[in-house]
């Protein structure tokens, strides 16, 4: 079976962004930020992507253009002969599976929300009546799941790419809309100065650990997400450039969502550390409902979220399908519907523990997939074979970045994903 190809650059930056952005940037990076002190929590998330989110998506479009393959058999094809290391993409696989559950019964929740806020029935919106209401949350779960199967059938430039691009594109205009009016609301200036001004007092270990975490979880990496789609990657494209424009796009819209989000909670007189889980649910629906107009400005918030939920939903659905149509052979819409299926009764059953595992897949799958993706690139590969990875399709012009990537990627980027681990275990716990 020949397989499928990415029909644009473009559409290639925009589809791997689409991984990326998701419930992690536009829910759990402004709770992330309210939780964990604001400013300085922002300045080490931005460090954080920088050693860690840049190194590993150049590293898995990487090993997945050179593969050709989905994540297992990808590192069947790169490892040396007698190893096993191969084993790594079932954890790679399981990350996928467990990010696309967590995102389905979320997204779920955001099409009820959706739903309520475009018939004006926002008055008496509960989270805990949503969440124990049990058809209520199948039948909104199965909309998820047949607007993600609806996607992906339609193959990869068919479906997923141009969705994808015109739901990113579409999903950052209306974040910037919406920040743009937080900035007029009357108080806003509070949580401005929450969000931009570091409080260094306020770092520790825990901290620390949520920002590495948070880079981890906002970039959907783990030795999985990107590989799919640096398989589907053209030889002439320049890896580095589309790794960096990536982690730009998802950096954008995290920090949209925080300015929509902080500056709104400040001027509706909500307490900017108490978010958590619930800011969306919760806190933001009583900012909305006390705002003039907040029926129209959460309706707008909550197809923005839609759109960043199913964009992830979609992308991670792709490296299963991917799996079984190379393993089983089966057809694409067969494939989806196996996933589906399969993914649909593992968001059923963890939509009472959400959140706790929402904390196992950011805390310990999310840097263990990108540790041994890490190790496998770094210290399994050859150098010279991992470079020339690299820098394939560089032009002429093009900086040679062999002198800092792989020093950063072999020592620090492996160390501090070893690092994350171990301090996710000591600070995180399990929600």
């Amino acid at each position: 079976m020949e397989r499928e190809k990415l029909g644009s650059r473009l559409g290639f930056i925009l589809l791997s962004a689409g991984c990326a952005i998701g419930c992690g940037n536009v829910w759990k990076f402004p709770w992330m930020c309210g939780q964990y002190g604001g400013g300085g929590f922002v300045l080490l998330y931005f460090f954080c992507l920088v050693i860690l989110g840049l190194p590993i998506m150049i590293m898995e479009f990487c090993v997945g253009r050179a593969a050709q393959a989905s994540p297992i058999k990808m590192y069947q094809k790169l490892e040396k002969k007698g190893q096993k290391w191969h084993i790594h993409g079932y954890v790679s696989f399981f990350g996928s599976v467990a990010l696309m559950a967590f995102y389905t019964v979320v997204t779920g929740w955001i099409v009820y929300y959706f739903v309520r806020f475009l018939m004006g029935n926002i008055q008496d919106l509960g989270f805990s009546s949503m969440i124990t209401n049990p058809g209520v949350n199948v039948t909104y779960l199965a909309v998820t799941v047949v607007l993600a199967f609806g996607i992906l059938c339609f193959g990869l430039q068919g479906g997923l790419e141009r969705v994808t691009k015109y739901m990113m594109m579409l999903l950052l205009v209306l974040m910037l809309v919406l920040a743009v009016h937080s900035f007029t609301l009357s108080g806003a200036a509070e949580g401005l100065r929450f969000y931009l001004v570091p409080d260094f007092s306020a770092i520790d270990g825990g901290v620390i650990v949520a920002a590495m975490n948070q880079a981890f979880f906002s970039l959907s990496v783990a030795g999985n997400g990107s590989v799919i789609y640096g398989s589907y990657l053209s030889k002439s494209e320049c890896i580095p450039s589309s790794a960096r424009n990536v982690a730009l796009f998802d950096t954008i819209a995290a920090l949209l969502a925080a300015f929509v989000i902080i500056p709104a909670m400040a001027a509706g007189g909500a307490q900017l550390d108490a978010g958590g889980p619930g800011l969306m649910f919760v806190y933001l629906v009583n900012v909305f409902n006390a705002m003039p107009g907040g029926r129209i400005v959460g309706m707008i918030f909550y197809i923005c979220v839609l759109f960043a939920g199913v964009s992830s939903i979609v992308n991670l659905y792709e490296a299963p399908v991917a799996f079984l149509q190379e393993k089983l052979h089966t057809n694409r819409v067969l494939s989806v519907v196996i996933i589906g299926a399969v993914g649909g009764v593992i968001a059923l059953c963890i939509q009472p523990w959400t959140s706790q595992w929402m904390d196992v897949v950011s805390i310990y799958i999310c840097p263990l997939g990108a540790l041994l993706a890490g190790i496998m690139f770094f210290w399994v590969m050859k150098k010279d074979t991992a470079l020339a990875a690299v820098h394939e399709g560089r032009t002429a012009g093009k900086k040679d970045i062999s002198g800092w990537f792989y020093p950063l990627g072999k020592w620090v980027y492996c160390a501090a994903s070893l690092a994350a681990l171990i301090l996710g275990a000591i600070y995180g716990g399990i929600g």
